[in-house]
């Protein structure tokens, strides 16, 4: 049986537009689950939403909204961006759910019982956007929140507490036994402190606003954030239910681990253990709290203009892209920070010259000299072979423990490294040169297939970092699914190559100026990225438009093309003897089962055409923008009906 992962990250609050700070969270995530997948383990990725509080209340009643109302549309957004970019998560959490409220009341009710929430009366400082209370020696300057710095207001109410001083020793103790529960070490030592300084019983209930989970005992009270939001990484796994298998097999599995920013770190790694330990839960989680982005100026703002949205840089850039610089970028332990140019620094160089350019070169060399098919020949060896074989080995062996202690922007930089020495290795064993010597032919291939093999050792370490990429790899090199694991990570086993006769490059590079420019401009939300203006050059007649002939189809069968991820196949009945095959290059917007039966425009007098490989007998409308694609649709008109 396949050893257990669990990985969260923390569930967003749904106040605003998601920006690449919750995107680094939630791809590093993606990157971790990616690579003990690869590795063989049973994983499970879980993310959502945390969807109660005053806040929300606040924010859908300015937008004249009911709070469920407000938080179902950022949820569709949320789960959208996500699905978009590719996350492989799999369960979305809301809080708002009825699988989670049921589990929160037995908690809170199973707490008040045993004595260790308790009813009490709070008066302190609130912040609202931070949803904390702070005494007042906490305070900034004018009664100001310390972690926001915006302004707080005295509330007093009457609230259930929980009696985190009872645990105090027993968390230190826990912490002091297990070095690498909280990483990095630094993040542990601020914990450590700030326990020693005598840990306060919490505030764990609210009577100020409904919109949350009610105390099934005492109605007029709602479970406040850190009980409701921290519970959900085992509410979502069925605990305290008579589904809980996911809770025995992932939580008493074998890793678990979740991921945060350090402005939360306090709220995981001393609320939720203290809060595990009354439930009498193992504590069998690993907690990594890293750093944040900034702009160059600091902390970005909106009001500065200086905010990302990872929707911007997928739309102008590619995802891949976008993924590659969020985990490079940010140094373990620390931030990072995101300007326009050192975004389009690490594409124009790590990826499109170091790494793009070796496949290419690589590539178009084996065409050149080998017709594109080469075999390993043992017997042959040059001199530089041994180091580039060496350094392959120390990268994976560095990958494996910098990917287990969540330094992935350390593994990206060692297997840039390897990328560096395999392009040194084309210097060293001048192919070129070999190439015009016929008695060296056998030598020309060893370097060939040294230089293949080394490729399908990245792409194959790669495969959690840039999953695109990897994929499109593969498959310039012809290499082998067999051979795409991480098991394959030993030199020698692709014992032949038989690459594509034109290389396509991975990564394009782009006009740095201009792009720098043009990236200054969106985040200040200057550019418009969506509208082009009309090129009044290329007017159309209505006699041109009279010319295409549009029809409305039913689409009967739909299925992925079986050579080009971006492709639909669709059988389409357009009022004809026959259905019409198109192909549309939908694929990303669309599921095929989701067309079925859809009445689409077509437009059908088109001369047909082959697109890898599969006949398109017409064309489908469709709108777009640099966000989302629909095709157009009607409903009450029949196939083969004319459209004008």
């Amino acid at each position: 049986m396949n050893k257990t992962y669990y990985i969260t990250t923390p569930i967003y609050y749904p106040s605003g537009k998601l920006h690449i700070g919750n995107t680094y969270t939630t791809v590093f995530c993606d990157a971790l689950k990616r690579y003990k997948a690869l590795r063989g383990y049973d994983t499970y990725y879980l993310t959502g939403m945390d969807e109660h509080g005053k806040k929300i209340e606040t924010v859908a009643e300015e937008r004249n909204l009911h709070p469920l109302d407000h938080v179902d549309e950022m949820a569709k957004e949320t789960r959208a961006l996500w699905d978009r970019m590719g996350i492989t998560y799999d369960d979305f959490i809301r809080t708002t759910e009825k699988r989670h409220k049921t589990v929160v009341q037995k908690i809170f009710e199973q707490l008040i019982e045993q004595g260790d929430i308790y009813l009490g009366t709070y008066k302190g400082y609130y912040c609202m956007p931070c949803e904390s209370f702070f005494t007042e020696t906490q305070l900034g300057d004018n009664h100001t929140c310390p972690d926001c710095g915006r302004e707080t207001s005295q509330l007093e109410e009457e609230s259930y507490f929980l009696k985190l001083s009872k645990y105090q020793k027993r968390l230190l103790n826990y912490i002091e036994e297990h070095p690498d529960f909280i990483t990095p070490a630094s993040r542990k030592n601020e914990v450590v402190s700030f326990i020693k300084q005598g840990l306060n019983d919490l505030s764990v209930s609210r009577t100020t606003f409904d919109w949350g989970i009610k105390v099934i005992s005492n109605p007029k009270h709602v479970v406040y954030v850190w009980i409701d939001a921290l519970s959900n990484y085992i509410s979502a796994l069925g605990y305290n239910t008579d589904h809980d298998q996911l809770f025995q097999k992932y939580w008493h599995g074998d890793e678990v681990v979740h991921v945060t920013g350090k402005d939360i770190i306090r709220f995981h790694a001393i609320y939720w253990p203290i809060l595990l330990m009354a439930l009498d839960i193992p504590i069998n989680f690993r907690l990594h709290a890293h750093g944040f982005y900034q702009a160059k100026e600091g902390k970005m703002s909106k009001s500065k203009g200086s905010v990302v949205y990872p929707d911007t840089i997928i739309n102008q850039y590619g995802l891949d892209e976008l993924r590659y610089f969020l985990l490079r970028e940010l140094p373990y332990g620390g931030d990072g920070i995101f300007t326009p140019e050192s975004f389009i620094e690490r594409v124009n160089y790590d990826l499109a010259n170091d790494f793009g350019n070796l496949l290419n070169r690589t590539i178009s060399m084996i065409n050149k000299y080998f017709d594109g098919h080469i075999s390993r020949n043992p017997d042959e060896t040059h001199e530089a072979d041994q180091a580039l074989e060496s350094h392959i080995e120390d990268t994976i062996k560095q990958y494996k423990e910098n990917m287990e202690t969540f330094k992935v922007s350390e593994a990206i930089k060692g297997l840039w490294s390897l990328i560096s020495r395999t392009n040194k290795y084309i210097d060293e064993t001048t192919p070129w040169v070999l190439a015009k010597d016929l008695e060296q032919k056998d030598m020309l291939e060893n370097v060939m297939f040294h230089l293949a093999e080394s490729l399908r050792h990245i792409g194959i370490l790669l495969t959690p970092i840039l999953p695109d990429a990897s994929k499109d790899l593969f498959k310039q090199l012809g290499v082998h699914e067999k051979l795409q694991s991480f098991d394959t990570l030993s030199f020698g086993l692709g014992k032949s190559f038989e690459v594509v006769k034109k290389p396509n490059p991975l990564f394009p590079r782009l006009d740095s100026e201009k792009e720098i420019e043009k990236l200054k401009s969106i985040i200040r939300g200057e550019h418009d990225e969506d509208i082009e203006p009309v090129d009044e050059t290329n007017l159309a007649s209505i006699d041109d438009f009279n010319k295409l002939e549009l029809r409305v189809g039913q689409v009967l069968q739909a299925r992925y093309h079986p050579n080009a991820d971006k492709l639909l196949v669709l059988s389409v009945d357009t009022g004809e003897k026959q259905p019409r095959q198109i192909v549309a290059g939908i694929a990303k917007h669309y599921e095929p089962e989701t067309l079925i039966n859809k009445k689409l425009i077509v437009i059908v007098n088109l001369e047909p055409v082959t697109l890898r490989g599969e006949q398109s007998e017409g064309m489908l409308l469709a709108g777009s923008n640099k966000e989302s694609m629909e095709v157009l649709t009607v409903k009450n008109l029949n196939p083969g009906d004319h459209v004008q």
